[in-house]
């Protein structure tokens, strides 16, 4: 029985997301877990938190055991991006992309 969490308009950059995410895709939930609170990137602290939601929903729905739990899928995908201006010397202006993103875990049963 499948379980699945997902988390929107994370101020994260879905590139870098991405390769944080493709650390854990397959995994066990535990090992993923592990993985991921040892990881010194940014967005391993979402995606781990997103992980321990699904886990959760997981366990609301019935799941008959949660330690069989592996990552069947991750998702990042890209939300809108914020854009804003810096100002610059002699009137000029820099544009700054704020990017973010969506991202879905799904767990399913061994």
């Amino acid at each position: 029985m499948e379980a699945s969490a997902k988390l929107k308009y994370a101020r994260l950059s879905p590139q870098k997301t991405r390769l944080v995410v493709d650390m854990v895709r397959g995994k066990d939930v535990q090992e993923a877990l592990n993985i991921l609170k040892f990881s010194p990137q940014r967005p391993a602290d979402v995606v781990a938190k997103v992980m321990r939601s699904a886990v959760a929903n997981a366990e609301q729905k019935g799941v008959a055991d949660v330690d069989r739990l592996f990552v069947k899928a991750v998702l990042v995908d890209q939300g809108p991006v914020l854009k804003r201006f810096m100002p610059r010397a002699q009137g000029r202006a820099t544009k700054i992309r704020k990017p973010t993103s969506h991202i879905t875990v799904v767990l399913d049963e061994k």
